[in-house]
């Protein structure tokens, strides 16, 4: 397999946060909370991105809520 260039790298990971701003809601710090209404069908699953702490994604993961964490970094340099 190729190696991939940083340039390539930091590519994709821009395309992917385009892509997650597209396709899914943004719940800011209440990420655990709605995680978690989904997980317990509280509400219709759907598609949610947003930031939790160190502490909220230990209790996510504890609690057999799956989720994923990725590099969120700026879409340009400027």
């Amino acid at each position: 397999m190729p190696a991939v260039s940083p340039a390539q790298f930091r590519a994709a990971l821009v395309e992917l946060r385009r892509q997650v701003e597209a396709n899914c809601d943004y719940v800011g710090p209440r990420f655990a909370e709605e995680a978690r209404r989904i997980h317990y069908g509280e509400i219709d699953a759907h598609s949610i991105y947003g930031e939790a702490s160190e502490d909220e994604s230990r209790e996510l993961t504890d609690e057999g809520i799956s989720f994923g964490r990725i590099p969120w970094i700026p879409p340009t340099d400027g």
